[in-house]
């Protein structure tokens, strides 16, 4: 690996371990979930710095476009908490600092990509030497694991998914009017029965 391929690789490692970190840390849950997000980005760049480019693929669409979402969704339904009393930054540090980090983050990105053009390694057993084929991380590789030797548990997934989708469409949908009158009287029958 060349220098700029390990500072990169060093740099995406402490900011994946600081999101991690703010991501349990953080006093509100929008902000867990935005550390999360920088902890999954992080590591989507470091599955495509070791040439899994499939692995980082899946990392953003999975868990950064859907997980994430969907913990915001959860957060948004349950509903906004309330700001700590004591913000950690007034003024312009926030802002002076956010900016410092992204500049750094983007510079550090683009020295990285824009001066390095390393050679694919040649595997065994890949024709006309296609380094993806059947590499870690490579679409052949995943898709031999998926849908060969793991087939079962991927369908049994994609149930509880579905299953899991269909319930959190029934919990956001609430209740209609009629079913709410219905629920009104069930209880005002109830109510003076119990009182008896």
């Amino acid at each position: 690996m060349s220098g700029i391929a390990i500072f990169f690789f060093w740099a995406l490692s402490i900011v994946a371990l600081l999101a991690a970190f703010g991501a349990i840390a953080s006093q509100t849950p929008i902000r867990s979930a935005l550390s999360l997000l920088t902890t999954i980005l992080a590591l989507a760049a470091i599955y495509i710095s070791l040439y899994a480019h499939l692995l980082g693929a899946v990392q953003l669409i999975v868990y950064a476009g859907a997980v994430v979402v969907l913990f915001v969704f959860v957060i948004m339904l349950i509903g906004p908490t309330t700001e700590p009393s004591k913000p950690l930054a007034t003024g312009l540090i926030a802002p002076v600092l956010s900016i410092c980090v992204m500049a750094g983050v983007s510079l550090s990105i683009a020295a990285a990509v824009g001066s390095v053009s390393p050679e694919l390694p040649t595997l065994e057993g890949c024709a006309n030497g296609v380094p993806e084929c059947g590499q870690f991380g490579g679409v052949r590789a995943i898709a031999g694991v998926l849908y060969k030797s793991a087939a079962v548990p991927f369908e049994l997934v994609s149930i509880l998914l579905l299953v899991a989708i269909l319930g959190a469409i029934a919990v956001a949908r609430g209740r209609t009017i009629g079913e709410a009158q219905k629920k009104k009287a069930a209880a005002a029958e109830l109510a003076p029965s119990s009182a008896e």
